[in-house]
């Protein structure tokens, strides 16, 4: 069993910034992956960045350059830094883990957190 809480969501203005973070607890997996997605109402939940147990990392196409995922792992913490943010970034953004034998970027992911909201005004 897994707990994930997000957390660092609010509003902001176009092209500015937000970071949010993830803390897991209870890991039931020797070695578990971390990702961040997004979902708006009406709309297919979608990867947003994912981070592999080599530490190499993986982006949606719409965030590269802006968004860059990171983990602390004395703090079993994962963060996302939201940078240049835009109108088309408001969503709920979640944080799920999954075991990283998973192929891929976007697959197999078990334990998801309740969300975060993130608001974008132009």
């Amino acid at each position: 069993q897994v707990q994930l809480v997000e957390s660092g969501g609010g509003s902001v203005q176009a092209g500015g910034s937000l970071r949010l973070s993830c803390a897991a607890s209870g890991k039931t997996y020797r070695r578990y992956c971390m990702g961040w997605f997004r979902q708006v109402p009406g709309k297919e939940r979608e990867g947003v960045a994912a981070i592999g147990s080599d530490g190499s990392t993986s982006y949606a196409s719409p965030v590269k350059g802006r968004f860059t995922i990171s983990q602390d792992n004395a703090k079993n913490t994962l963060y996302l830094q939201m940078n240049s943010l835009k109108p088309e970034d408001t969503a709920m953004y979640y944080c799920a883990s999954r075991p990283c034998w998973y192929g891929g970027s976007w697959w197999g992911y078990d334990y998801w957190g309740q969300g975060t909201q993130v608001t974008v005004s132009s």
